[in-house]
């Protein structure tokens, strides 16, 4: 059976409504109240034992007022009236100016966005167990090359009341599961590794019915097929990047740069093009805190706006930046619903969601099969973007060298180099095979659950960095 779960405020508007009077008795232009309530579960297996079993539960809230460029904040543990009025006055103590009269607030429109099926809270701690324990027997039986296997499991549920002193009151409740396994193969003195995650803003039946055997299966299958690999080729050459994700190459080269608080500091590339052309016209791009299911997804951001689906790149230009509310309003522009907050002790900073390629018309196999020599980067180790020049290095993690369209050895040591700009120009197909994977992304000390996809992308000419002779 399907259970919706209902958002349910944590306070009442009417308290609500008193701690931003109480906030902004000093002055400010606008007040904002974030309550939060989480609770989460992770377990962890490593060499056949169950290590780790972590629980943890907490709530608090966060009072922000705003005056010009400058934000106060506050924030305590605990949702009680004196809790939230302490907060409320620590932030008062500190903002001067004009006062902005706080509007009745109104309760903004519930609207879950996920079916929770099995909620994870009521499967037993046991089962969790088992599920990492047949992701260890399933690694393991790919074969005696393989040396260690690791797998954790993780689970929580973040409930969110917020209210501002425009009038916005609405409420949020997020289930999210995730597992990961990784896989160590060894042979003759060579060691490779393998990862493979799965999560989504979904319950527990995201792991259940074979999926985490199948995590553990392509985890290892990775390991083992490195484990032949070849020193990585060197120089400029066509390079497809594999679909799911390979959407980190995206997200990272040219996300964090539509992010409004990199543009309107001028620290980033897109800075000044909107609307210019950046791509070719087949491109199409989105930020999507809406699609169901996916690991970045949420009914609304941490300020009460409803998350959207905002275009960012159409037909090659681009077409809008990613605001929160405070950045919106130095331009004059609607929040596209991306204020995002690791938790209560932190301010509301502009954030990606879910951050995709529109899936185009090729077949994987095409783009392949037209390059002559190039690389075949199936996913990554992580890397580095400059947002004010747009130059990135990534490691690969899993590579292949593509030779007379076909691809034929895998490679080990790779990354790519280039310019996001440059880059961006130079896709010149992408492929229908559309797919999202999961991550964290960090910034301003802050770690946010997002989700990357597209289907596979091919990069004309791009620099790979290999050790190759």
């Amino acid at each position: 059976m399907t259970v919706t779960r209902p958002a349910v405020p944590l306070i009442e508007a009417e308290l609500a409504e008193r701690v931003l009077e109480r906030a902004l008795q000093h002055g400010g232009e606008f007040a904002d109240l974030f309550c939060e309530e989480r609770s989460g579960l992770g377990l962890a297996i490593d060499e056949s034992r169950i290590e780790r079993v972590q629980r943890g539960s907490e709530r608090g809230a966060g009072v922000r007022v705003v005056r010009g460029e400058t934000s106060y904040f506050a924030h305590v543990d605990g949702l009680g009236e004196a809790d939230l009025e302490r907060a409320a006055d620590t932030v008062a103590a500190a903002a001067r100016g004009d006062r902005t009269e706080v509007q009745a607030l109104e309760a903004a429109e519930s609207r879950p966005l996920q079916e929770i099926a099995v909620a994870p809270s009521d499967v037993p701690a046991e089962r969790k167990a088992e599920l990492l324990r047949a992701c260890d027997e399933t690694a393991r039986s790919a074969g005696d090359e393989i040396a260690q296997v690791q797998a954790s499991y993780a689970e929580g549920n973040r409930r969110v009341t917020v209210a501002n002193s425009e009038g916005r009151f609405a409420a949020d409740d997020r289930t999210r599961v995730r597992l990961g396994v990784q896989v160590v193969a060894r042979r003759n003195g060579a060691v490779e590794t393998g990862f493979e995650t799965l999560g989504g803003h979904r319950g527990f039946e995201l792991v259940e019915e074979g999926a985490a055997e199948r995590t553990a299966e392509r985890a290892s299958r990775i390991a083992l097929t490195l484990l032949g690999a070849d020193p990585a080729p060197a120089g400029a050459m066509p390079v497809v990047v594999g679909g799911g994700f390979g959407g980190v190459l995206f997200h990272e080269m040219t996300g964090h740069g539509l992010e409004a608080d990199h543009i309107q500091k001028g620290a980033s590339v897109y800075a000044g093009k909107l609307g210019e052309q950046v791509a070719a016209p087949h491109l199409e791009a989105f930020d999507d805190g809406r699609l169901p299911g996916e690991w970045g997804t949420d009914g609304i951001d941490d300020e009460g706006t409803p998350t959207q689906r905002t275009s960012v790149i159409h037909e090659g230009r681009v077409t809008s930046y990613l605001y929160d509310l405070v950045r919106a309003r130095k331009d004059g522009v609607a929040s596209t619903g991306n204020g995002r907050r690791e938790s209560f002790r932190h301010l509301p900073i502009p954030r990606m969601t879910n951050t995709y390629i529109a899936p185009g018309e090729a077949s994987p196999e095409g783009l392949i099969s037209d390059v002559e020599r190039g690389f075949y980067a199936v996913s990554f180790a992580g890397g580095q973007v400059d947002p004010t020049t747009g130059d990135f290095v990534f490691g690969v993690s899993e590579g292949y060298l593509i030779e007379g369209g076909k691809v034929t050895k895998p490679c080990r040591g790779a990354t790519l180099i280039g310019n996001c700009l440059e880059a961006l120009g130079r896709i010149d197909a992408v492929a229908s095979d559309f797919e999202m994977k999961t991550g964290f992304c960090g910034k301003g000390g802050q770690r946010v659950p997002v989700g990357t996809g597209q289907g596979h992308v091919r990069i004309g000419e791009l620099t790979v960095g290999g050790t190759a002779v």
